[in-house]
């Protein structure tokens, strides 16, 4: 519904806090989809914060990964390596993926996410 409100706006830019924070696997698949489908079909900027290393690697274009108030990385999925993922999250990557099946991440490292 939130989405739906906010495409009402006609916004430039679309800014989700966690939009699949506390989702199943299912929801969390149909928000991420809905949200990649608004900025490929209508141009719009989506940046959201996660704190899956997977679905960003997933459904985003460009990453910017904050820790500790300081810039971390910025770059395309790809260029996320185990080595961010220990700067970010403290972790290794297989780690890292390993906590995405947490429920419960708050108060943990995001990444900013942006696709344009």
């Amino acid at each position: 519904m939130a989405i739906a409100r906010a495409l009402i706006q006609e916004p430039e830019i679309i800014l989700a806090d966690e939009p699949i924070a506390s989702l199943d696997p299912r929801n969390t698949q149909v928000v991420m989809d809905a949200l990649l489908h608004i900025n490929r079909h209508f141009g719009i900027t989506v940046m959201v914060n996660l704190h899956s290393l997977e679905l960003a690697r997933k459904y985003c274009d460009r990453l910017v990964g904050l820790a500790a108030g300081r810039l971390v990385f910025d770059g395309v999925p790809a260029q996320l390596t185990a080595g961010v993922a220990r700067d970010l999250y403290g972790l290794e990557a297989g780690e890292a993926a390993a906590a995405d099946l947490r429920p419960d991440f708050a108060g943990a490292p995001g990444l900013a996410v942006a696709g344009s």
